[in-house]
């Protein structure tokens, strides 16, 4: 077989193999379906053919081949694809029976832990005393934003409960299978082996970034808590009352301005007008929470794009999903968050524009860092001043107050440390964890090495989010891959500070879109992350913007937002560019709403059912 028949044979052979993984991953995970079964042997068969040592050899006996003949146009965009193959088959290469064998038990063992998770129920105490069902989005709702103390501290209580059910049913063996297939590929542990997959460093290397990223904001975080504990006592650091005490007001006083009915459009607008199209992706938005379905927004790609063999572009499919629950204070702006943060996803996976599927997938050699950035520079809006002032507005058509959004500033500044900080936590965790030795593994060790964690990095007794109750723990691809959301903030204020410097404004910004098109998602894993920076930037990766983002006082942030909306004035609006995407809005198996005869229709249909079935 020559190069390029094998190039494109591979291809398709990898297009069937994903599509059938990434169709019962998703209906299992949002609860349409209980065939984990069906899902965990589809991702053995996935694994199985990345992992598989013989494509290795073959690929590299193709390209000896390529370098034979006379190098051309075709030539190079064959071995483009072919180096792309070779580097995501070096990401997941299993060189022994025995590494594939124990690949297996994991994926079993996840999806058995995964089906008895489901059936677990987290209950907490409502405003009138009834105990309710609540997922993890709910209770985490509850904490940041209920009136009662008994809601928050109750919720709270169900987090804490989901971690010792965890520590009693599985998780511990969990660790210790993964540090035993780490061990079967020379690695120590499970998460030395994770951050050479997933950010291509060393353990020592991530950790030179964070314990730099640590030392830069410690002092701003053990402050604000410090200040915090003055005004409003002892009690306002407590787990259950933490987030409240300094974001309970600002949050309500946001809610009438960002009701979830009105998320779709200000998703497609707001996008729209930043000139960021989908390339005639299909587009499937699962978007509110209910039982059974994966309690945390994601985005998956079943289908990857790119160009095929006779140049004709496949585009993606993607899916993705939130957990609102419109009628629930709070729900509003966390369900748009999750709306742009993965739809931010979307639009880079479905603008990677190579000659291979392998580029344009979400796991290794993609980096999660790489991915993120996308992710979180979309979501990064929503906090700016001339975004709320455009977008944040009343049933009457009011337009967020200045009081609302200094209130917003003034309560969650202080803290920006510790919100970056809450994520640094989990990297620091999941190392000590795995390296703890099989017997230190008890249920009474882990949680005690919690909450030490905790106490080190967030400055608290104990995490408002214990850090056991957060779902990418249990899951194979995010597992000892936190980290890279904060790597990719890093590189998100990067990204902004650029953007400001160049045009001056962010928000409806139509030179965006093509920009980060052109530097950020065409060339997908083929370049690294920091590649991409440096094309769009001219300066590496630094973590220095973010650093001294979450050291400014409230004052400094204030003015930084009273200068985005006083420009408001000197810039016309852009007009709204079409997103180029079939869209399908879902709640499980019932489709709400889709964009056949127009965007417009489609929100329409979309606000008229969120209305009528939550009330706002």
């Amino acid at each position: 077989m020559n190069p390029q028949n094998y190039l494109n044979s591979l291809n398709r052979d990898y297009l069937n193999v994903h599509r059938q993984k990434e169709d019962l991953f998703w209906t299992t995970y949002m609860g349409t379906s209980n065939d984990q079964a069906g899902s965990a042997a589809a991702e053995t068969k996935w694994n199985q053919f990345l992992s598989d040592p013989e494509r290795l050899s073959q690929i590299q006996q193709q390209l000896e081949q390529l370098n034979q003949l006379d190098s051309n146009e075709e030539t190079q965009l064959v071995k483009q694809g072919l180096q792309g193959w070779l580097a995501t088959f070096k990401a997941h290469a299993l060189p022994t029976e025995e590494s594939r064998q124990l690949k297996a038990d994991l994926i079993k063992f996840e999806s058995d832990l995964f089906e008895k998770k489901q059936n677990y129920t987290q209950v907490f105490i409502d405003a009138d005393g009834n105990e309710q069902q609540g997922s993890l989005p709910v209770l985490a709702a509850n904490i940041r934003t209920s009136d009662h103390e008994a809601v928050r501290k109750s919720s709270h209580q169900a987090l804490l409960d989901v971690e010792q059910w965890l520590l009693h049913n599985g998780f511990l063996d969990l660790v210790k299978l993964r540090n035993k297939f780490a061990r079967s590929l020379g690695f120590n542990n499970f998460f030395d082996y994770s951050i050479v997959k997933t950010e291509q460093m060393s353990t020592d290397e991530l950790f030179a970034i964070l314990d730099d990223f640590e030392q830069r904001t410690r002092d701003s975080n053990l402050r604000s808590l410090q200040e915090l504990a003055a005004e409003k006592g002892d009690s306002a650091v407590e787990a259950h009352n933490f987030v409240f005490s300094f974001s309970g007001d600002a949050m309500r006083d946001l809610d009438q301005y960002v009701p979830f009915s009105q998320s779709l459009r200000r998703w497609i607008e707001s996008f729209g007008r930043l000139n960021i199209t989908y390339a005639n992706a299909e587009l499937t938005l699962d978007l509110l929470d209910r039982k059974g379905k994966y309690p945390n927004g994601f985005c998956h790609g079943p289908i990857p794009s790119f160009v095929d063999e006779n140049s004709q572009w496949v585009a993606a499919k993607v899916n993705f999903t939130s957990n609102a629950k419109p009628d629930q204070v709070g729900s509003g702006y966390d369900g748009i968050n999750t709306l742009f943060h993965e739809g931010g996803h979307a639009a880079h996976f479905s603008n990677v524009k190579m000659n291979a599927p392998c580029f344009a997938q979400e796991f290794a050699p993609t980096s999660m860092a790489y991915a993120e950035t996308q992710s979180m520079f979309c979501d990064s809006l929503l906090g700016d001043g001339d975004w709320l002032k455009l977008y944040a507005l009343n049933e009457k058509g009011e337009a967020i107050s200045d009081d609302v959004i200094k209130a917003m500033v003034e309560s969650k500044q202080p803290f920006r440390a510790y919100g970056e900080r809450s994520i640094l936590v989990v990297p620091y965790f999941e190392r000590a964890l795995y390296q703890l030795s099989e017997q230190d593994l008890t249920p009474e060790n882990v949680t005690r090495l919690a909450r030490e964690t905790e106490q080190k990095i967030q400055g608290l007794a104990c995490s408002p989010r214990p850090l056991m109750a957060i779902p990418h723990l249990l899951s194979d691809e995010s597992a000892c891959a936190y980290q890279g959301y904060l790597l990719a903030h890093m590189a998100v204020y990067q990204t902004r500070a650029y953007f400001t410097k160049k045009f001056g404004f962010l928000t409806d910004n139509p030179e965006i879109g093509p920009l980060l098109e052109q530097h950020y998602w065409r060339q997908g894993n083929a370049v690294n992350h920091n590649q991409t920076i440096v094309q769009l930037t001219g300066e590496g990766f630094n973590a220095k913007y973010l650093a001294d983002e979450c050291n400014l006082t409230s004052e400094q942030a204030w003015d930084n937002e009273l200068q985005k909306i006083a420009g408001l004035a000197d810039r016309e609006r852009a007009s709204v560019h079409a997103l180029d995407a079939r869209i399908s809005i879902v709640d499980g198996d019932k489709e709400l709403a889709n964009n056949e005869l127009s965007d417009e229709q489609m929100c329409q249909d979309f606000e008229r059912y969120i209305v009528e079935t939550y009330g706002r």
